[in-house]
């Protein structure tokens, strides 16, 4: 390998291609700035792709409301379908194709899909020369100066090549915040305690930055019955097939799991019914991305679903804010936790028609491209998080929090929309049970995108100024997307008025001048209606009086 290292100059630097680093990239380069984009796997898309979670949206997802970039990403995958996988005529004519009718939401799609279509919409600027993409390049270091980044270390994986960037303004779009460590931007990690926010949910005594959701890697399978793909029983299995979290009614491998609605056990199998049936609610069709019926016959031999399940959670130990050896520790073991749950889904898991164990189950890879069928990355359902000018807490979206009002909290400064429940995983002490809060939709405020002290960076996903129990509603795809969007466009404008970045915020001028940028790139800042997002309602909106 070589030692060598090189220089490179941008205007702006993307360290992280998720869909916040994919949405920050697309709106710095329309706006006319240079950019490079730097991500440590050679897929783009992070959550969406690289690992396998299908996309997690509000009841309005079809009905345009989100910022026009976004509905080209989602219009771009359904074109895609339509242009080259083999369509029934009815699947084809459907407007709302739901290529997998995953019932998670309304869009269920292959991962290797979504990373072929974004891959077509950041085409246009880097053949202009107006982004330059790194994959398979890691960061391992910055250089500060005061309260300035001046340069970012970046070590080419495939080649072993040194690099060192330099950029005016450096965006954070990585899965954990990680530049905020190496950059020593004031930040936040795990749980803060109700003391320090007020919060409702918040936990009770001192914060505790090892305090964090559990994580879960993810992988693809069909269903071949008659076969058998059963792999070889994975290292600690043992273990893991009799793990229960005390709030749990039985084993974490099972089939009951913990209603953090009603507070009884919940019951959901694999199967309820036949695979071919549509919308079931079973684990099966959750999250399926490929349902054969909407294809010709023979396209596809089964369907082929994402187990992105709560029996996957893996909540043993942290791994963001430990050294290098303890993450990697805890990565490989929720590795072998998952291949264990697929294990005993083939051997051990009660069947919906009798017996046990389903060893027609079959990984499949080639979706999630690698070669042993899970994701390529973990899914980090939190990690770092910025200190904010402003910090969004669960008053200013909570229904329950937010008594005697019908709407979130309105933000002058607003620059997006988003809107989910709270939805908080068993953490990483594994004492505290899932949190599941109504919300009204919600907007993203600028000032929980700026740094407090930090002048040329700024946050691109799940780093934004929230606190864990907010983050657990502003972390779903379509919220990173648009905090992306915004991020990429406040560097675009602070450089092309040679102004600070906090100097956009703190004048009202500025603000409504940089808001209308927003409005022309298409971007929604208020909703049109409100009203609280409930377990299963989509029903009693209305628009604000």
């Amino acid at each position: 390998m070589s030692g060598a290292s090189k220089e490179h100059a941008t205007e702006i630097l993307i360290v992280g291609g998720g869909l916040g680093g994919v949405s920050a990239a697309l709106a710095t380069t329309r706006l006319g700035r240079k950019v490079m984009l730097v991500e440590e796997l050679d897929w783009l898309g992070g959550q969406l792709t690289a690992q396998a979670v299908p996309l997690d949206e509000h009841p309005w997802a079809e009905s345009l409301v989100s910022s026009q970039s976004f509905a080209a990403l989602r219009g771009g995958i359904r074109a895609w379908y339509r242009d080259h996988k083999p369509l029934t005529d009815a699947a084809r004519r459907d407007l709302l194709l739901n290529p997998g009718m995953g019932n998670i939401g309304t869009l269920c799609c292959e991962p290797v899909v979504a990373v072929r279509v974004i891959e077509a919409m950041l085409a246009p600027a880097v053949a202009a020369g107006s982004l330059a993409i790194l994959r398979e390049h890691r960061v391992t270091g910055c250089k500060v100066d005061g309260d300035r980044i001046s340069g970012v270390d970046v070590l080419d994986l495939k080649t072993g090549t040194n690099l060192s960037i330099s950029a005016s303004i450096v965006i954070d779009a990585t899965e954990t915040g990680e530049l905020l460590a190496l950059a020593r931007v004031e930040r936040v990690l795990g749980a803060e305690s109700q003391t320090e926010t007020g919060e409702l949910h918040a936990i009770e005594g001192p914060a505790d930055p090892l305090d964090q959701q559990a994580l879960t890697w993810g992988f693809a399978l069909d269903y071949l019955p008659g076969e058998d793909h059963r792999i070889d029983k994975p290292e600690g299995y043992e273990h893991f097939r009799t793990l229960k979290l005390p709030f749990w009614p039985g084993p974490q491998f099972g089939w009951a799991v913990s209603n953090h609605v009603t507070h009884q056990p919940l019951d959901r199998k694999l199967f309820i019914g036949d695979t071919d049936e549509p919308y079931l609610f079973d684990l099966w069709h959750a999250r399926r991305i490929a349902a054969r019926r909407n294809f010709l016959p023979g396209a596809y031999a089964s369907d082929i679903t994402i187990a992105n399940w709560p029996q996957m959670d893996y909540w043993l130990k942290p791994v963001v804010g430990v050294s290098e050896e303890a993450a990697r520790a805890a990565l490989d073991e929720a590795r072998r936790f998952s291949l264990s749950f697929f294990y005993w889904l083939q051997t051990e898991a009660p069947r919906h028609d009798g017996g046990n164990g389903y060893p027609g189950l079959r990984l499949r890879g080639d979706v999630l491209g690698t070669a042993d069928g899970l994701a390529k990355q973990a899914y980090y359902r939190e990690g770092y998080r910025i200190r904010a000018e402003f910090t969004v807490l669960e008053q200013h979206i909570g229904v329950e929090a937010r008594a005697g009002f019908d709407r979130a909290e309105y933000f002058h400064d607003s620059v997006g929309i988003g809107a989910y429940r709270i939805d908080l995983h068993p953490a990483t002490r594994g004492t505290r049970d899932t949190v599941d809060i109504d919300t009204f939709p919600f907007e993203i405020p600028l000032g929980a995108l700026l740094p407090v002290r930090s002048d040329n960076l700024l946050p691109a996903c799940k780093n934004i100024g929230t606190t864990r129990i907010t983050n657990g509603a502003y972390r779903v795809h379509p919220v990173e997307w648009s905090i992306g969007e915004a991020s990429g466009a406040l560097a675009a404008y602070a450089l092309a008025h040679n102004i600070p970045l906090r100097a956009v915020r703190s004048d009202a001028k500025r603000l409504e001048d940089f808001q209308a940028v927003l409005d022309g790139l298409g971007v929604l800042r208020h909703w049109p209606f409100y009203g609280a997002l409930k377990p299963g309602s989509r029903r009693g909106y209305r628009p604000p009086s």
